[in-house]
C-alpha cells in the first residue's frame, strides 16, 4: 500500500484528501494554514488531526528509509533472497525491520562468534539439521577438536552457542515471543525498603499486574521509581510458553534433537528474554509516554484558551514570606503602572502598613481585580486580601487566585530580563501573574509548556517528542485566536504560522520605527519575510485600526476580492452553496468569510465562561462532608481531575466519581478550565487531601 492509501484508511479520509494533505505538507505549508485556509482540499480536517497525520507520514517515510538501508546492507553482504526481500517490504514497523536485519548485523564478540571462529559452524549446522545419522554425536564432534577446542564436549557446547544465536536471531520467533510477553506477561516489582523514597512508592511493593492491562500512569511511576533506584521491575512469564514455541519451530525427532532443545532453552533465557523484555518495556514506556503527552496536550489547549479579562486594571501579587509580597499594577493594555512590596506575611507581619500601601495603589490606579499567585504564602495573602476588601467595602472589587506555575521560570529568564530590565525577578513574576489574568495566551507562551503545571510525569517522557507536541498546541492556539500585529510581543508573534523568532523581532523593530502597521501588505517590507511566509501568516495577524476592515478578520488576503463583494450584502444572502459556485470559491471557505464579516475582530475566547472571582476566603477546616461547592478544573490526569475549590489545596475527583456512566478516561467529561459543582466526600488535613465527587 502507498502512504496515501495507508493514511486514508487509518484516518478515515477520502483518498484525494490524503493526497492533498501530503502535497500541502511537502510544499512547506504550516498546519494552522492548511487547517484554516485549505479546508476544501483536506475535507475540513482540524489542526489536531493534521498534526497526527503529519507525524504518521513522517514515521512511514522513516520506515521506508530504514527498509532501504537494511535492503542495501543485506544485498551487499550477498545474503538477499526473495523471501527476505518480501519480508522487508511487508514489515509495518521499525521493530519488525530490525528483527529481519538482526542476523545480518555486524556483531560484537559473542559466544557464537567465538565458536564460529573456532571452526564449529559446520557442526552446529549438522546438529540443527537433526538427521538420523547423528546418533553418535560425540564421535562426530571429535572431528572438530583442535588447538582451541580441547574436547568433543567443548565442540558440542560451542555448536550449541551458535544454534542458540541462530534461534535468537529468527525474526518470526522473536515476534511470536514478543506477542507472548504482551499477552501473558506479568509486570512484577519489588520495593527496596531501605531506599529513601520507599514511602513514595509503597503501593508498588510486591506489585503484580498483567502487561496487557497495566495503565500508563503506573508504567511511568514504575519507570521513575526504577530509575531512582527505589525498586526492581521485571516481566514474569511461565518459561513453558516460550520454550514450547521454540521447540515447535526448531526441534525435530532425531538423536541430536535434545541438543537443539538445550540450545533453545539457553537462547530463551540468555539471549531472547532479556532482549524482548526490554523491547516490551520500551514499547510500554512509549505508549505510556504518548498517552501522557496526549493528556498534557489536552490539558494545555483549554488552559491557553482561557477567556481573557480585557481592559481591566489588575493588581498582581506574588506572595512571599521573608522577602515580602511583590506587587505590580498593570493597566488594561498590560503596561506596568506601579510596583511595591508589602510585608503582611510572617515574619514581618506589617499588617497596617501593608494595608495602606495596597489601598493607595487601588485608589491611585483604580484597580478592578487583584490577582494572587497560588505559590508560597498564597493562603496568608488570600486571607489578608479578603479582609482588606471587606474594609474597603467596594463590591465591584474582587480577587482571584492565579496558577503561577512557571512564573518563576519566566522571571529569571532572558525574556523576562529583556521585558523588565529594571525589575527584580519577584516583581517580574507579579507582573506576569497580573497579565496571566488579562490575556492567558499572550503570557503563557513566554514559558516552556512543560513548566505550566498541567502535565503528569512530563520530565520522564521523551523530551523531543513532548516539546514537538506542546509547541504544536501553542502554535494552534495562537493562530486560532489571532494576534494583534501592533501590540503583540515578539515571543507571541514567533508562534504565528510562517514566522520565527528572527522575523518576529524584525516585525517589532519595524513597528517601533514606523509607528505601527496600517495594512497587512506592509508585512512584505519586513526583512526575511518573503511571499511564502506572508501567505502563511497574513490571515492570523490582525490590525484593528486598519482602514480595510478585512485586516481585522481571519479572512486571508487571497480572498479579499471575494469578501469585498459580500460586504453590505450579508442580510441578502440565501444559498451559500450557489453563491460559492458563482464566486468560484469553496463553500467551506465562503462560510468562514461570512462568519468573519458578521463579527470582525471577534475573539473566540469571549464565548467561554469567565474566571471565578472571589471576595471571601475558605480553609480546609471549613469543609464538611456533603458540602456542595463550585470549583474550576485545574488538571485532568489518567485517574481523575484536580479541582480548585478555593481552599488553597486542590481536591481530587477520582475517575469513578466523575459521572454515573462508565468512562475510559476523565478527559471524556472534563477539561481544564471547566466550572463544575462538586460535593465533599472527605478531608484529610494531615495529608492535605480533599476527596470530591460529582455524583450526587
Amino acid at each position: 500500500m502507498t502512504h496515501q492509501e495507508i493514511l486514508s484508511k487509518e484516518f478515515n479520509l477520502a483518498p484525494i484528501h490524503s493526497v492533498n494533505i501530503i502535497q500541502l505538507i511537502d510544499e512547506g505549508n504550516t498546519i494552522p494554514f492548511i487547517a484554516r485556509y485549505r479546508k476544501e482540499m483536506t475535507g475540513a480536517c482540524d489542526d489536531q488531526v493534521l498534526r497526527e497525520f503529519a507525524d504518521r507520514l513522517d514515521y512511514l517515510r522513516k520506515l521506508d528509509d530504514r527498509k532501504a538501508v537494511v535492503t542495501n546492507s543485506i544485498t551487499e553482504q550477498g545474503f538477499m533472497t526473495a523471501e527476505i526481500e518480501a519480508a522487508i517490504k511487508a514489515a509495518q514497523t521499525l521493530t519488525e525491520v530490525e528483527d529481519i536485519y538482526r542476523p545480518f548485523k555486524p556483531k560484537r564478540k559473542t559466544r557464537a562468534t567465538i565458536a564460529i571462529a573456532k571452526g564449529l559452524q559446520p557442526l552446529a549446522d549438522l546438529i540443527l539439521e537433526q538427521q538420523k545419522d547423528t546418533t553418535d554425536i560425540i564421535k562426530i564432534a571429535e572431528d572438530y577438536i583442535n588447538d582451541e577446542v580441547k574436547t568433543a564436549q567443548d565442540a558440542i557446547d560451542g555448536a550449541k552457542d551458535i544454534i542458540a544465536e541462530i534461534i535468537s536471531d529468527t525474526a518470526e520467533l522473536r515476534k511470536a515471543l514478543r506477542d507472548l510477553l504482551w499477552e501473558h506477561g506479568i509486570i512484577s516489582t519489588e520495593l527496596k525498603a531501605t531506599h529513601d523514597k520507599a514511602k513514595t512508592y509503597e503501593m508498588y511493593d510486591n506489585f503484580r499486574e498483567p502487561v496487557k492491562k497495566i495503565v500508563s500512569h503506573r508504567i511511568l511511576a514504575i519507570n521513575r521509581a526504577e530509575k531512582e533506584g527505589a525498586l526492581k521491575c521485571i516481566i514474569d512469564l511461565d518459561d513453558e510458553l516460550p520454550l514450547h514455541q521454540i521447540n515447535s519451530l526448531f526441534v525435530k525427532r532425531a538423536p541430536s534433537s535434545y541438543l537443539v532443545k538445550e540450545a533453545g532453552e539457553d537462547a530463551w533465557k540468555r539471549l531472547i528474554k532479556p532482549s524482548v523484555e526490554n523491547e516490551v518495556r520500551n514499547e510500554l514506556f512509549e505508549e505510556a509516554s504518548e498517552q501522557a503527552i496526549k493528556m498534557f496536550e489536552s490539558n494545555l489547549r483549554p488552559l491557553l484558551l482561557q477567556p481573557p479579562v480585557k481592559n481591566r486594571v489588575v493588581l498582581g501579587l506574588d506572595p512571599g514570606y521573608r522577602t515580602g509580597c511583590k506587587i505590580a499594577v498593570v493597566n488594561g493594555n498590560g503596561t506596568v503602572l506601579d510596583r511595591a512590596i508589602a510585608y503582611f506575611t510572617p515574619p514581618m507581619n506589617k499588617i497596617e502598613e501593608s494595608k495602606r500601601i495596597i489601598k493607595d495603589l487601588i485608589t491611585k490606579h483604580k484597580v478592578q481585580i487583584i490577582a494572587i499567585g497560588n505559590g508560597t504564602a498564597s493562603k496568608e495573602s488570600e486571607i489578608f486580601i479578603a479582609e482588606l476588601l471587606k474594609e474597603i467595602g467596594n463590591k465591584d472589587l474582587a480577587y482571584i487566585i492565579v496558577n503561577e506555575a512557571g512564573a518563576s521560570v519566566y522571571s529569571a529568564s532572558k525574556l523576562g530580563s529583556e521585558e523588565f530590565p529594571d525589575f527584580d525577578p519577584a516583581h517580574r513574576s507579579a507582573a506576569s501573574i497580573a497579565r496571566r489574568l488579562q490575556d492567558p495566551l499572550a503570557e503563557l507562551i513566554k514559558i516552556d509548556p512543560k513548566s505550566i503545571g498541567v502535565g503528569q510525569y512530563q520530565h520522564d517522557m521523551p523530551q523531543a517528542r513532548l516539546t514537538h507536541v506542546l509547541d504544536g498546541v501553542v502554535e494552534d492556539c495562537v493562530n486560532s485566536v489571532g494576534v494583534d500585529l501592533n501590540t503583540a510581543s515578539a515571543p507571541l508573534l514567533s508562534f504565528v504560522a510562517g514566522l520565527n523568532a528572527s522575523i518576529a523581532k524584525n516585525i517589532v523593530s519595524h513597528r517601533i520605527k514606523q509607528g505601527g502597521f496600517t495594512s497587512r501588505e506592509e508585512l512584505l517590507k519586513i526583512p526575511k519575510l518573503g511571499p511564502k511566509a506572508y501567505e502563511q501568516c497574513a490571515g492570523f495577524l490582525r490590525i484593528p485600526g486598519s482602514s480595510n476592515i478585512l485586516d481585522n478578520t481571519a479572512v486571508h488576503p487571497e480572498n479579499y476580492e471575494v469578501a469585498s463583494k459580500l460586504i453590505g450584502k450579508l442580510n441578502q444572502l440565501s444559498s451559500t452553496k450557489d453563491l460559492a459556485k458563482e464566486l468560484n470559491i469553496g463553500a467551506l471557505t465562503l462560510d468562514d468569510i461570512i462568519r468573519e464579516l458578521k463579527a470582525p475582530g471577534r475573539d473566540i475566547r469571549d464565548d467561554l465562561p469567565p474566571p471565578m472571582l472571589r471576595s471571601d476566603v475558605m480553609d480546609m477546616n471549613d469543609l464538611t462532608e456533603g458540602m456542595e461547592i463550585t470549583g474550576t478544573v485545574r488538571n485532568v490526569i489518567d485517574f481523575g481531575a484536580f479541582i480548585d475549590i478555593g481552599v488553597h489545596q486542590d481536591g481530587l475527583v477520582h475517575i469513578s466519581q466523575i459521572c454515573d456512566q462508565f468512562i475510559k478516561h476523565p478527559s471524556e467529561v472534563l477539561s481544564v478550565g471547566d466550572i463544575v459543582t462538586v460535593q465533599v466526600l472527605g478531608v484529610d488535613t494531615n495529608k492535605k487531601r480533599i476527596s470530591l465527587t460529582m455524583r450526587f
